[in-house]
């Protein structure tokens, strides 16, 4: 029995450590954290969702990161539109809006902001974007260990994607986010590959034009 639960959790831990080479190595070079390295042809941004507050209040550092890092790249003339993705599951959050009305503070002009109210996963936001507002290339803003998952779901469905990476948290527990982040794109090759896992909402198609 011990021999056997050893040979399971050394498999388990195989198939985590390979999953996850195969997620970064096949997206790497697609992440970039330097405004001068990003297309000038990738007209659109898809900022991935989070709660603009910790659990415990206060700012998240995550949120604010990504909504300078997409304003930044809107003031340097690298995109010319922003989809805001992100959870509003109910009357009480909404991701959202929390970021349109971050952006606007950063000197983001409201009708270059599309909103976006059924990212709740990272697929659900990617696959969005393509499906229901039309967009086969963009550059999608989060952080760096969020962003090899973000491109290996685009590279997945053929779409042309880039990610601009936001700067990072110095939360003290910042690790537990980083240990997740390696079961996540696990999950994410169980779903693409396996269960064939789809948006939970999709809906009429509502293209974004410039």
């Amino acid at each position: 029995m011990l021999k056997f639960i050893i040979s399971v959790v050394l498999l388990l831990f195989s198939i985590l450590v390979c999953t996850n080479m195969w997620v970064v190595w096949s997206t790497y070079d697609r992440v970039q954290d330097d405004v001068a390295d990003l297309s000038s042809s990738y007209q659109i941004a898809l900022v991935l969702g989070t709660s603009p507050y910790q659990v415990g209040g206060g700012t998240n550092q995550y949120f604010s990161g990504r909504m300078r890092a997409v304003a930044d790249l809107y003031h340097a003339d690298k995109i010319k539109h922003i989809i805001v993705s992100g959870d509003n599951e109910t009357a009480y959050y909404n991701e959202p809006v929390e970021m349109q009305k971050a952006l606007i503070e950063l000197g983001v002009p409201s009708d270059k902001i599309t909103l976006d109210y059924a990212g709740f996963r990272t697929l659900d936001s990617v696959v969005r974007c393509h499906k229901v507002f039309g967009q086969e290339q963009f550059t999608i803003v989060t952080q760096r260990f969020h962003s090899y998952r973000a491109q290996f779901i685009a590279q997945h469905y053929g779409l042309n994607t880039e990610v601009f990476v936001a700067e990072d948290a110095d939360y003290k527990d910042a690790v537990k986010i980083e240990i997740r982040e390696l079961m996540a794109r696990s999950m994410a090759i169980l779903d693409l590959y396996i269960l064939d896992t789809q948006p939970r909402f999709l809906g009429e198609q509502v293209p974004v034009v410039l």
